[in-house]
């Protein structure tokens, strides 16, 4: 069962001395794979969209925390929802610049990080609202529920942006 004769080309004639291999230069992914940090998520839409997140939602629980509370349980959980959505947030941006995503494979990764968008901002839409209803004009809990009204806008462009479903119309001809 012969499969034909193969014909290998090596570019080294065999009456001249072997020639050094040509010099690669090497690609940018094969170096930044071997780099600890990506220094291109920092410059990224979603990385830049990761940290203005973080820093409205840092805003929004300062405000809160530095103003004179009237209603404790509607602030206490805005205080909560912020600080986690704070803490998720900056989980999946370090596990983006230091690649954990590639390392870890038995977790979906873009899954989880679409589920904890799709969770903490339907939370913090309900936060912001009850706090902006229950701030009775105090300018630090308006600022509160201010920034945490931008924090979910944020939030759903960033979901928007990384998760849109393409609609494609599928022709069956038969």
């Amino acid at each position: 069962m012969s499969h034909g004769a193969r014909v290998i080309r090596t570019g080294v004639s065999s009456a001249a001395p072997a020639a050094p291999p040509p010099v690669t230069v090497a690609s940018s992914s094969a170096g930044s794979d071997a780099e600890l940090m990506d220094g291109g998520y920092f410059r990224s839409c979603a990385g830049m969209l990761k940290v203005a997140q973080m820093i409205s939602l840092l805003i929004g629980f300062i405000s809160v925390n530095n103003s004179p509370w009237t209603d404790y349980s509607a602030y206490s959980f805005f205080q909560i929802v912020t600080m986690c959505d704070l803490v998720m947030i900056l989980f999946f941006y370090i596990m983006h610049i230091f690649r954990v995503y590639r390392k870890l494979t038995c977790v979906s990764w873009p899954l989880a990080e679409f589920l904890h968008y799709l969770i903490g901002t339907i939370l913090l839409l309900i936060g912001s609202i009850v706090a902006a209803s229950k701030s009775y004009n105090i300018t630090g809990l308006v600022a509160g529920a201010t920034f945490g009204f931008l924090a979910t806008i944020l939030c759903v462009i960033s979901m928007w942006s990384s998760y849109k479903v393409s609609c494609i119309t599928q022709s069956t001809s038969k």
